[in-house]
């Protein structure tokens, strides 16, 4: 069931199902999307192993590799829907986060620079006009 819901999310890039069956799928997934960064025919026999669709595998290395290539981890997002009308349960959306344009379009990139913690630059000091006597 893991590998038909990753398959599903890889083609689709986010799905609906429960809460529960999310938060595994996350899990299951993560690992998958990691090995993908790197191209390689062992990577892609570990990720076929576990997804056992070709064509899933495919736009996994292909299209979401390129995506993901700089983020560290964390490739999905949970947001909780609410409850299912037939019986009650928790709902949740699960997609990958590079895919969303909502989220993704206002927050700018960020910049990898190291800062100190002292203080940088000396900080410029005010020169205050003195008045003189000729001027009194």
């Amino acid at each position: 069931m893991l590998a038909n819901m990753a398959c599903s999310l890889i083609e689709h890039k986010r799905i609906n199902t429960t809460v529960a069956k999310a938060k595994a799928l996350k899990q299951f997934i993560e690992p998958l999307v990691t090995k993908s960064k790197q191209d390689s025919t062992h990577n892609r026999r570990i990720v076929f192993s576990r997804l056992r669709q070709k064509e899933a595998v495919a736009m996994l290395f292909r299209d979401v590799a390129v995506k993901v290539g700089d983020r560290p981890g964390g490739y999905t997002r949970i947001i909780k829907l609410g409850n299912r009308l037939g019986d009650n349960a928790d709902m949740a959306m699960i997609e990958l986060v590079d895919y969303n344009e909502i989220y993704n379009a206002d927050k700018p990139k960020k910049k990898t620079t190291r800062r100190s913690r002292r203080g940088g630059k000396p900080k410029a000091v005010a020169v205050t006009p003195t008045v003189s006597e000729e001027e009194e």
